[in-house]
């Protein structure tokens, strides 16, 4: 209750929104602001803020005069030579990721090897992962790609 109380006062009485300002120099030259009235300090009346009403946005004309116009039939030849391109890259990048795949499987079953002093052999750990590091690099650029050309593909009508 006094809560809906207290918000129908502050509703109902817009002065107090607006609060004066006071002003005051002391004799070091510091400037202090207040909203309540300070010995030797002057009240600033200030003038309401100008306001504008939005402005209309000129629509822009669909191409500037004297632009070379292309018809439907040449943009849809364009459009399906465009989808072309893109679906071979596709059919590329696709048949790369899978011969990438292909590759770091191969890459994860074979370890790297040495032989050590009396013919022992060691694992060479370093340089496995780094060979692992670059062949799956390999296959996450072609599902970058493989992405990359999807997206351009569903932007066509």
């Amino acid at each position: 209750m006094k809560l809906g109380c207290l918000l129908g006062i502050l509703c109902l009485s817009p002065a107090l929104a607006q609060a004066e300002i006071y002003k005051s120099v002391d004799a070091d030259g510091h400037v202090t602001y207040s909203s309540t009235p300070i010995k030797g300090g002057k009240k600033i009346i200030l003038e309401p803020l100008p306001t504008m009403a939005p402005l209309a946005r000129a629509r822009p004309a669909a191409s500037p005069e004297g632009f070379p116009k292309v018809d439907g039939t040449t943009q849809r030849g364009r459009d399906d030579t465009r989808r072309k391109i893109l679906q071979d890259e596709l059919d590329s990048e696709q048949k790369l990721l899978e011969e990438s795949m292909q590759r770091l499987k191969e890459g994860e079953a074979n370890p790297e090897v040495y032989k050590g002093q009396g013919g022992k052999t060691y694992r060479n750990v370093a340089k496995y992962e780094e060979k692992i590091k670059l062949l799956n690099e390999q296959v996450d650029l072609h599902q970058r790609n493989i992405e990359a050309l999807k997206t351009e593909l569903s932007k066509l009508k």
